[in-house]
């Protein structure tokens, strides 16, 4: 051989006996790791024992803890967001060259209440329309007309023509706690996001929210995402039941994931007033609200008491028929004590027309009771 040829020899019997070891120490080393894994239970789901041959191996998986409450959003989606409506809120103008056209307002949303097509919504949504369009999760668009109105809820129920329409189930808010799942379904922002689903809990129940108009609202408080549009839609329980009728959104710089929603539980009965009335059948206790007491006004007028409402019967008023007067100082309703306005407001609105209660009042410092027959609450 040649010189050339020894060397290449050599060389190609070095290099083999270099990887022949690499193979042996990689076995060894492979051996000793897979008997240590074993001991330490790490190939199989008990330590310290051997994994049978034809056996899968058991892992360790922790459980998936909301993999339940994904799975019934979903459901959720599927099956009570047909019952949300866009509705359109659209203005008729009248054009010389053009003729007569239609304008959109607003857009909002809806809840299918039943099957004969009637459909609850928030009265802002539907305030001042010369002209309601519906559109359905099917695609269909159907013309719609106002029953009936309430300012003092916000609620408003208007009706459609149509057949095959799937209804909302509604539950009883009075049943809902604090932190448990709630959904929000509506059209924020127009049809171009119809039927949206957002996710989040309920953060707070009977939360009081006065607006600059006086009206006073007992509130759902949620963090599901709650923007324009959304009002009028359905807040859904994790079972699938309507619990409210989202509403308002706190928009402040500061503020943020403070939604609201009126509970099902006042929609219900407005809803049946709208329904069967045009109007809200309310009660009426007959009084001007003059001021709430506070200890300033207690201790300047020396009244012997710091809380409770200042009021002024009106005349032929059910109050006034009872005995009330100028300046008497409402403090209980049945037995209930009355801080403020809103206590006033919220026991009277919690009986019917023709109930009898007892209010019991402060007059020059010394306690009186009354009974008073409730009257019916003018439009």
């Amino acid at each position: 051989m040649s010189y050339f040829h020894d060397r290449e020899y050599g060389s190609r019997r070095g290099v083999l006996f270099f990887i022949t070891m690499m193979i042996i120490s990689a076995v060894i080393g492979g051996l000793i790791f897979l008997q240590a894994a074993k001991s330490m239970g790490l190939l199989n789901g008990s330590p310290g024992t051997e994994q049978k041959q034809g056996e899968a191996p058991k892992l360790n998986i922790p459980p998936a803890g909301d993999i339940t409450d994904k799975t019934a959003v979903v459901a959720i989606a599927e099956q009570v967001g047909p019952a949300v409506v866009g509705i359109s809120n659209l203005d008729v103008y009248s054009d010389f060259f053009r003729g007569e056209r239609e304008v959109e307002q607003g857009t909002g949303s809806g809840v299918i209440f039943n099957s004969a097509g009637y459909i609850v919504t928030n009265n802002h949504v539907v305030a001042g329309a010369a002209k309601l369009m519906v559109s359905l999760a099917d695609g269909r668009q159907i013309p719609a007309e106002i029953v009936g109105t309430d300012a003092r809820t916000d609620l408003a129920v208007i009706k459609i023509n149509a057949d095959n329409l799937t209804v909302a189930q509604f539950g009883n808010s009075d049943d809902l706690r604090v932190g448990e799942i709630a959904v929000a379904i509506g059209n924020p922002g127009g049809a171009e996001f119809a039927r949206s689903v957002t996710q989040g809990i309920i953060s707070g129940l009977n939360r009081l929210l006065v607006t600059e108009e006086g009206l006073q609202f007992r509130l759902i408080q949620t963090d599901a995402a709650i923007n324009p549009g959304n009002s009028g839609g359905a807040l859904v329980d994790i079972k699938g039941r309507v619990v409210g009728i989202n509403s308002i959104k706190i928009a402040r710089e500061g503020f943020e994931g403070m939604g609201f929603a009126i509970p099902s539980n006042t929609v219900q009965g407005i809803v049946a007033d709208l329904i069967k009335y045009k109007r809200v059948i309310r009660p009426a206790l007959g009084v001007y609200m003059i001021r709430d007491v506070d200890k300033e006004l207690a201790e300047y007028n020396d009244l012997g008491v710091d809380y409770g409402v200042l009021i002024d019967p009106q005349t032929g008023g059910p109050s006034a028929e009872a005995g009330m007067r100028r300046y008497d100082i409402i403090i209980e309703i049945d037995g209930k004590k009355v801080t403020n306005r809103f206590d006033l407001q919220n026991e009277v609105f919690a009986k019917k027309v023709g109930d009898t209660i007892s209010v019991t009042v402060v007059r020059d410092g010394k306690t009186v009771e009354l009974s008073v027959k409730l009257g019916e609450l003018a439009q």
